[in-house]
């Protein structure tokens, strides 16, 4: 599961910890009362992660990279796409006035782009990211309803912490270097 550099371990790590922070920020439109203080606490972990990550890439950014001019290309490519179609999607469902399963078509558009940007970099955990993510915006309407709770809720909880989780993950690997190449 590990990435192939240290760099993009902690490069992942910042990215993923990032986006988690925003996650449980989605998930925060209206959460059970219950849910606010451990959504406060994870998004605390994920800035911090992110944080750590950031210094991480600092430190081993003359360190190898999966990234090349090809590389990059591709990437800015299917990051291009990611956006596209959930800007796309996210205006189709508020034309139709069916804005509370916005974060859930941006959460499946996130999981589905992550598999070609795990192949493109060879990091496996990514694939493992993309199809958690993929699976929470697949369960997230359907949970929601059968337990009364906002889709944001579901939806933003399920995401951010698959995140966060990787991130944490990748957060380990490039502080050990286990299993990359510096």
């Amino acid at each position: 599961m590990t990435a192939q550099y240290v760099r993009d371990a902690a490069a992942t790590a910042v990215v993923f910890g990032f986006f988690a922070l925003s996650w449980y920020g989605w998930a925060q439109e209206a959460p059970p009362r219950s849910w606010r203080v451990p959504l406060g606490i994870a998004s605390g972990i994920a800035l911090l992660t992110a944080v750590v990550g950031g210094l991480l890439a600092w430190r081993h950014w003359s360190a190898g990279t999966a990234f090349d001019d090809g590389t990059s290309r591709s990437f800015g490519l299917v990051v291009g796409v990611e956006f596209a179609a959930a800007a796309l999607g996210a205006g189709l469902l508020a034309v139709r006035r069916r804005t509370e399963f916005i974060s859930t078509w941006v959460a499946l558009v996130v999981g589905v782009h992550l598999f070609p940007v795990a192949a493109l970099i060879g990091y496996p955990l990514i694939h493992v990211v993309a199809a958690l993510v993929t699976l929470v915006a697949v369960a997230a309407i359907p949970v929601a309803r059968a337990r009364s709770l906002p889709v944001s809720a579901v939806t933003g909880l399920g995401t951010g912490t698959v995140l966060l989780v990787a991130a944490l993950s990748s957060t380990v690997l490039a502080l050990t270097g286990y299993g990359s190449a510096v």
